[in-house]
C-alpha cells in the first residue's frame, strides 16, 4: 500500500505554543503507512535541533503572506503553491495558531488537501473573517475541545474533535526526585507568564492564606521574560512572599519540578485550546486544582469539585484551603485517580490513533 505523506506546518520550533504537541505526534504516526515532513519559518531556538536530530525533513519555507494588497498576495500565494507541489504531500496538516488564511490558498492552488488544529479559542474580533475565511477554504479541521464544536463550528460537517494527548510515562512520577530531607510541601503551576493564565490571580489567593499554613511553598515554571512576568514577580516581593515563591523562568523539562510538587493549579481566566500542563500534571499523579473554561471544563469534566469560576479568587482560595488542609496521603490517592484518567483517556497514543483515521478518511473523500 502506498504511504501517505503529511506535511505539518507551524512558525517555528522556538516561541510557538505547539511545538512539542506537533512533535510528538510527527514522531508517532506509523513509518509503514505515513511518510512525514514539517516547514516551519526558520530554524531558531534549541528545540528545533531536537527536531532536526529526529530524522525527520525539515523545509524552511516563507509560509504566511500579507493578505494587502490583493493581487501581490495571490501571485506570492501561486509560488507558495509550486513549492508545496513539489514537496508533494498528500495533506498538509497546518499547527498555525493564527488566523492567516494564504496557507490554505497556496494548498488550494496546488491541488492538495489541508487542514488544521485549532489551537486556541480566538474568533470574534479583528480577526473572526480571518478564521472563517481559513475554515472555508480547509478540507477539515481538528477541534481540541466541545467548546470549539458548538461555539465555532456548529453544523459543519468536516470538523473532527480530537482532544490533545500526551506521552504518560514521560512524566511519570519518580519519587526519588522528591526531597525527603525537609517538611516543605508544594503547590506548582506550569505555563508561561501571560495575563490569561491568571498567575497574578494565584499570587494574591495564595497571599491571603500562606500564614495559615507555614509548610506550603510555591513554585511557577514558565518564561517570564515579559511585562507581565515582571509584574508577577515584583507581585510577589510586595506580597513578602520571595521565601514561598520560586519563579524558575522557562524550563525544557518541567518534570523533576512536578515531582516535588502535591498539587498542580492552572487559574486560567480565558478558555484555552487544550492545556497540555494540565494532561502532565495529571501524569505526574499530581491533584489538580483550575478554573471552568474552555478546554480545561473538557479535560476536568469528571473532576467538577477541582474547578472554580475564573477569576473568583474566593473560590481559588477556598479550593486551595479544602485541598491544602489534606494528607500527603490524599493528594497521593487524588493523584493517582487523575493518573489513571489520563493513561485511560488522553494519552498521546489516542490522538495518533483518531488522527491516522481522520486523514485515511480525507484522502477516500
Amino acid at each position: 500500500m502506498k504511504k501517505i505523506k503529511i506535511l505539518f506546518t507551524i512558525p517555528n520550533f522556538d516561541t510557538a505554543g505547539s511545538q512539542k504537541p506537533l512533535f510528538e505526534i510527527a514522531k508517532l504516526l506509523d513509518k509503514n503507512k505515513f511518510i512525514v515532513e514539517i516547514v516551519c519559518l526558520h530554524n531558531r531556538g534549541d528545540f528545533f535541533q531536537k527536531v532536526l536530530q529526529s530524522g525527520i525533513k525539515i523545509h524552511i519555507i516563507d509560509l504566511y503572506k500579507n493578505a494587502r494588497p490583493v493581487i501581490k498576495m495571490l501571485k506570492e500565494c501561486y509560488q507558495l503553491s509550486k513549492i508545496f507541489k513539489k514537496i508533494n504531500p498528500h495533506i498538509i496538516h497546518s499547527y498555525n495558531y493564527a488566523a492567516d488564511y494564504t496557507e490554505p490558498l497556496a494548498a488550494k492552488m496546488a491541488g492538495i488537501k489541508w487542514i488544521y488544529t485549532k489551537k486556541n479559542m480566538s474568533w470574534q474580533g479583528p480577526s473572526y473573517r480571518g478564521w472563517e475565511f481559513r475554515s472555508w477554504l480547509s478540507d477539515g479541521i481538528i477541534a481540541q475541545n466541545s467548546d470549539m464544536m458548538n461555539d465555532f463550528f456548529p453544523g459543519r460537517k468536516n470538523v473532527k474533535l480530537i482532544p490533545i494527548g500526551i506521552d504518560s510515562p514521560k512524566y511519570k512520577l519518580d519519587m526519588k526526585n522528591k526531597s525527603k530531607k525537609n517538611s516543605k510541601r508544594y503547590l506548582i503551576t506550569v505555563a508561561n507568564l501571560i495575563e490569561i493564565k491568571g498567575t497574578d490571580l494565584l499570587i494574591k489567593a495564595f497571599s491571603k492564606i500562606n500564614n495559615e499554613y507555614p509548610e506550603w511553598n510555591m513554585l511557577i515554571i514558565g518564561d517570564n521574560s515579559n511585562p507581565y512576568g515582571k509584574y508577577c514577580i515584583d507581585l510577589s516581593f510586595s506580597l513578602e512572599l520571595t521565601h514561598k515563591i520560586t519563579f524558575t523562568g522557562k524550563i525544557e523539562d518541567t518534570k523533576k519540578y512536578l515531582d516535588q510538587a502535591e498539587i498542580f493549579v492552572l487559574p486560567s481566566i480565558k478558555g484555552e485550546g487544550g492545556p497540555v500542563a494540565i494532561l502532565e500534571a495529571m501524569a505526574n499523579q499530581k491533584n489538580i486544582i483550575a478554573s471552568n473554561v474552555a478546554g480545561i471544563r473538557d479535560q476536568l469534566a469528571k473532576f467538577k469539585e477541582h474547578m472554580f469560576e475564573a477569576g473568583n479568587e474566593i473560590e481559588l482560595i477556598n479550593k486551595l484551603k479544602y485541598f491544602m488542609n489534606c494528607s500527603v496521603d490524599t493528594n497521593n490517592r487524588l493523584g493517582k485517580v487523575f493518573y489513571d484518567y489520563v493513561v485511560n483517556y488522553h494519552d498521546i497514543s489516542i490522538e495518533r490513533n483518531k488522527l491516522q483515521q481522520y486523514y485515511q478518511l480525507l484522502l477516500e473523500e
